[in-house]
């Protein structure tokens, strides 16, 4: 049998795919909820896309309190890279949405864009901070640290104490150990 290639669709998933066979048992109202749920993830990640861009190019939005455009200009004006990933182990690592350590005044600032409408934790930036600190050996009593949330059109700032930062850091450690260990086992 010659099959057809469909060589446009490699690397592609559809949303009715095999793949994700539950929708099989979904009601209509389920299917286009879900649906409009992509499409809301997929409008996410073009706009984290467009910011990166332009925080990396300098060009700042016109001043409004519309989230994307707080989060472009502020990240421009506190010259924060956007879309750094931090590491730690192959168990432990992300990428913070824009985030800058200034290295004369020991202070670390990280800014994250939400797009969705569920509330966001900062728990996410602790741990970022968490990151940075093991990636860079830094002891987070020893620096200053602002995390901020734009989302909804506001922004959460949170300044963490550095012993809530080092305990993030204590716990990565100890369960990426925990989760090295089972891989030996296996």
């Amino acid at each position: 049998m010659n099959f057809n290639k469909h060589s446009e669709l490699l690397g592609q998933h559809a949303f009715l795919g095999a793949s994700k066979y539950y929708w099989l048992n979904y009601d209509e109202d389920k299917l286009i909820q879900s649906y409009l749920n992509s499409l809301a993830v997929q409008k996410g990640t073009e706009l984290h896309e467009l910011a990166c861009d332009l925080i990396r190019l300098g060009v700042k939005l016109p001043k409004s309190k519309s989230t994307l455009n707080m989060y472009v200009n502020d990240a421009i004006s506190y010259r924060l890279t956007p879309e750094q990933p931090l590491y730690f182990s192959r168990n432990c690592f992300g990428t913070a949405d824009a985030i800058s350590f200034n290295e004369k005044n020991h202070f670390l600032r990280i800014h994250d864009l939400k797009t969705g409408v569920t509330p966001a934790h900062m728990e996410q930036l602790e741990i970022y901070a968490a990151l940075f600190c093991l990636e860079y050996r830094m002891q987070p009593k020893d620096i200053g640290m602002e995390l901020r949330i734009y989302q909804n059109n506001e922004i959460l700032v949170h300044s963490p104490l550095g012993d809530d930062i080092k305990r993030i850091m204590q716990t990565i450690i100890v369960f990426d150990g925990k989760i090295e260990k089972l891989r030996v086992e296996e």
